[in-house]
């Protein structure tokens, strides 16, 4: 079209071609602005999204932080912090967006009339003075530099290691290679030097959205450190839970072990224990009460929480055994299992770790005091009388033993004059009237004992027989002539226990009365 003398239609023609070529390139310009200006506005639609979603989570954490303060408290505190700089590095980077485009028209709907969007000469002259930046240019990028270095120093070690590196990557302000420049350029100068007023302000709304990104991602983040936390193997424990709280020699102990986690950052808001409102701590509660008497006792309450502004009662179901607590060592003489006939042996009958109530005996005689351990036995004929004794274990089973106990008779009385016993000195005249007596000397019971009859004997003299127990017509003859010296003998001493019947004691010994 430039070579040789053109006619006037040819020249003509070249002209409209020129005009055709530029009417495409302005067209294209002003879809790459339309372009450009569709993706802010949906970059804004995003971060508006972004923002509630925040806040939802916030809300979240705000909610956790006092219900649980020991375990969100510190996480509130610095999620707040992040928020409050996430807002003022927004609001600085709106209020850029609002000086460059003071002069940009809108439409009815109040957008940006795009395709007028082409010149960055405002951006140029805030951002750049010369070829290097300005001082507006320059706090720009120290604020993109000083956002992710905040972040760190609030958080601190609760914000892992790879989410502050992808933070620091998110604004990045390192020198980039330009392949249209041939030539390395600074950051600034290759995102905002020269473009399209329009391509700028996306970058910014680009912007905001990576620091409400962040801010989400720290939110996230956080929460995702509890669940790391509270799933790894080292917040449990084993905990060893018996089938039963108390095992007897000889059975098999039987259980489970399971584990329990243990957070020394949940509190409960209340526990009870068997009625009782005890202290909560750092992931468990103390508490303690009477033992009460011997059996099996339930443990019931509840740990109490709040969770999203509802009441979580976690119950508590436990049973402990009460047993009786040992007074005196057991001691027995193998050989001295002997109980008394014709007297009310007093006996206690237990088995170890069981109460009265789930112990039973049985025996020819033996008869149970009340719902105790206390029995008496009366034993009657024969040598030998045997108990049996069963006790109810607290798992339904039963467990019996036997005890063979000896039969003895009360062992011979001896006699007594005036109660004395062997030779028993004084005047005629107060044996006449004196009671012949019996009693069982060294023996364990408290027993009656009534004499029934004697014989009456003086040497020289007829023995005399006598009922009773008082000296009669007959003894007093007797003794009306003897002398002092002389001997009376009480022999043939008949005894019985008192309310025994006709039942007699073995021969009771003799009582001598020598007259003074």
């Amino acid at each position: 079209m430039a070579g040789g003398k053109l006619s006037p239609r040819q020249k003509m023609i070249n002209l409209m071609y020129l005009v055709f070529i530029a009417m495409l390139a302005l067209n294209m310009s002003k879809e790459v602005l339309s372009a450009f200006g569709i993706l802010n506005k949906k970059i804004i639609e995003s971060n508006s999204i972004t923002d509630g979603r925040n806040s939802d989570s916030f809300r979240q954490l705000a909610q956790k932080a006092q219900e649980q303060p020991g375990q969100y408290g510190k996480k509130k505190i610095i999620v707040e912090q992040i928020r409050k700089i996430s807002k003022e590095y927004c609001d600085y980077l709106e209020g850029i967006k609002t000086i460059v485009t003071r002069k940009t028209e809108k439409d009815a709907q109040g957008n940006y009339m795009y395709e007028q969007m082409d010149k960055g000469d405002l951006v140029d002259r805030l951002f750049f003075k010369g070829e290097k930046p300005s001082k507006e240019g320059k706090e720009f990028l120290d604020r993109i530099k000083n956002y992710p270095y905040q972040i760190k120093q609030i958080a601190g070690s609760q914000l892992p290691e790879f989410e502050v590196k992808k933070i620091e990557k998110r604004f990045e302000t390192n020198p980039i290679q330009s392949k249209e420049a041939g030539a390395t350029l600074p950051w600034i100068d290759y995102n905002y030097k020269g473009f399209p007023l329009i391509a700028t302000v996306t970058k910014l709304t680009q912007l905001q959205a990576d620091v409400k990104a962040t801010e989400s991602d720290v939110m996230a983040s956080m929460f995702q450190a509890d669940l790391i936390a509270a799933a790894s193997l080292k917040r449990y424990e084993p905990m060893v839970v018996l089938s039963k709280p108390v095992f007897f020699q000889g059975e098999t102990v039987t259980g489970k072990v399971v584990l329990g986690k243990s957070d020394p950052d949940l509190i409960a808001k209340s526990v009870v224990v068997n009625g009782m409102n005890v202290k909560a701590k750092a992931g468990q509660a103390d508490f303690s009460f009477g033992a009460g008497s011997i059996g099996k006792h339930p443990i019931t309450g509840s740990f109490n929480f709040d969770e999203n502004g509802q009441p979580v009662n976690l119950p508590i179901k436990h049973e402990y055994v009460v047993v009786e607590r040992p007074k005196s060592a057991t001691i027995s003489a193998d050989k001295m299992n002997v109980v008394y006939r014709g007297v009310v042996n007093p006996m206690t009958i237990s088995f170890a770790g069981l109460s009265p109530d789930m112990v039973s005996a049985s025996a020819p005689g033996l008869t149970r005091i009340g719902n105790s351990s206390s029995y008496t036995m009366r034993p009657g004929t024969g040598t030998e009388v045997k108990i049996n004794v069963v006790g109810k274990l607290p798992d339904g089973k039963t467990v019996p033993d036997t005890k063979v106990f000896r039969i003895k008779g009360i062992p011979s009385p001896t006699g007594t004059i005036r109660g004395e016993t062997g030779i028993v000195k004084g005047p005629k005249s107060n044996l006449e009237i004196a009671t012949i007596g019996a009693k069982l000397e060294d023996f364990d019971f408290e027993v009656g004992l009534d004499v029934v009859g004697f014989n009456l004997k003086v040497t020289g003299f007829p023995t005399v027989v006598v009922p009773g127990n008082k000296l009669n017509a007959a003894c007093k003859s007797v003794l009306s002539k003897v002398g002092r010296g002389d001997q009376v003998t009480i022999s043939e001493i008949k005894t019985k226990l008192v309310g025994a019947g006709s039942y007699l004691l073995p021969r009771t010994a003799i009582v001598i009365y020598e007259i003074q």
